[in-house]
């Protein structure tokens, strides 16, 4: 495996993709990301974002990575993987420590990271991620970047975000048997802002809102930072069963029916329009007018979009998305989503996809169900480039310390 090469793998409830990245240009200033290989399979082993059979689990993995080589003409032994689900949860804690010499420099930067990260994580939880919200300067609040400042007490707000042990155990558990090794777990949400998500609607304020098989997750960003981070259980696999008990037929035939038929607003479709569905009998064709599916699917995620909507109002952050909406996820190539989103949040709203800053074959990623795949590539790619050297695959102190500066930004 070349140390240039990286690879990012979202293990969903129902697909699993992966993406391979080549890092190259001028390092770490002017960064070039490549793809080079894109896999996908179906993931039969996992259920609201928790692994439920190890074996599946390891074959969807193994599919996926073998199709995203087999592309990309090489092999790896490492991958960036995601995360994600209601048993992620995310809190605030803060920490203050005094400057020694009235110049805030990187030790002291380092120093008030570990007392605002030193809360009591239970048994059953792993820290994921330990992200600086903003510093405190001698009581004068909103600074970035503390470094060079004059000061005597310096304060750090951190947003510390963590999952149950149990679900990241199974999923590297998984991930070793397909024969990879876990680089780095990474919260999906986070990867996927960096694919989809533009700097300017980070600061001003924005929802990413990911549309999976069996969960929605919502995202807010502002002042360039995450700022809030909540579960929907619900997702794709909950308008497919909607369809396959309104059309009586099954879950399978549902989904294929939803890929091929589907419109995410009634009002796209010719009311005349009828398509065949499987009937009753072996073998047997009946229609259906194709407004029935997309009122099936326009009902079902018009609720989904409104409890996220009912999120944001109770993280007080409904008049602080100034960029609005970036729908992203499986559910979001529905054409149609992104009008009945606006509808329901009442603001700009757009679909989100990657490849605007990668080369090679961005056009193989280009679509709103590899945007957190992506991500997670570009979550690696982006940890090597900035640190200038192969850092996400070093060992020794190195790599540990490199890693360990990494994981607060």
């Amino acid at each position: 495996m070349r140390a240039n090469l990286v690879a990012g793998l979202d293990i969903g409830s129902t697909k699993t993709a992966a993406v391979i990245v080549e890092i190259g240009g001028e390092l770490p200033r002017r960064p070039v990301f490549k793809v080079l290989g894109v896999g996908q399979s179906r993931t039969a082993g996992m259920r609201r974002e928790f692994v439920t059979d190890i074996e599946e689990t390891t074959e969807s993995v193994r599919r996926a990575m073998k199709e995203a080589e087999l592309m990309a003409g090489v092999t790896l032994d490492r991958v960036y993987v995601g995360i994600a689900g209601e048993h992620v949860h995310a809190t605030s804690s803060t920490g203050v420590v005094a400057v020694g010499r009235h110049e805030i420099d990187a030790g002291d930067v380092r120093r008030v990271h570990e007392v605002a990260r030193a809360v009591v994580v239970p048994a059953d939880r792993e820290v994921l991620h330990v992200l600086p919200q903003e510093y405190v300067v001698d009581h004068q609040a909103g600074i970035r970047d503390p470094i060079g400042m004059a000061g005597t007490r310096l304060e750090a707000e951190v947003y510390i975000i963590t999952s149950s042990t149990t679900a990241t155990q199974n999923l590297r558990k998984s991930v070793n048997r397909a024969g990879y090794r876990i680089e780095a777990l990474v919260h999906e949400p986070l990867a996927t802002g960096m694919a989809v998500l533009v700097e300017d609607e980070k600061d001003v304020g924005v929802a990413l809102v990911d549309l999976g098989g069996a969960t929605t997750e919502l995202a807010i960003f502002r002042d360039g930072k995450m700022r809030h981070l909540a579960t929907i259980p619900w997702g794709g696999a909950t308008v497919t069963n909607d369809l396959a008990k309104g059309l009586s037929i099954t879950y399978a035939e549902a989904e294929r029916a939803k890929e091929r038929y589907g419109l995410a607003s009634a009002r796209l479709v010719d009311p005349r329009e009828t398509v065949e569905v499987p009937g009753p009998g072996p073998g047997s064709q009946r229609q259906v007018p194709r407004e029935l599916i997309a009122h099936i699917i326009e009902q079902r995620l018009d609720e989904i979009l409104g409890l996220v909507a009912r999120e944001i109002e109770n993280a007080g952050e409904s008049g602080k998305l100034g960029a609005g909406v970036v729908l992203t996820g499986g559910g979001a190539a529905l054409a149609g989503a992104a009008d009945v989103a606006q509808h329901v949040f009442g603001m700009p709203v757009r679909v989100g996809v990657p490849g605007e800053e990668l080369a090679g074959l961005a056009d193989s990623v280009r679509r709103p169900k590899f945007a957190t795949a992506t991500g997670l590539a570009l979550y690696g790619a982006r940890r090597v480039a900035e640190a200038g050297v192969s850092a996400g695959f070093a060992d020794g102190a190195v790599g540990r310390l490199v890693t360990w500066l990494k994981e607060f930004f």
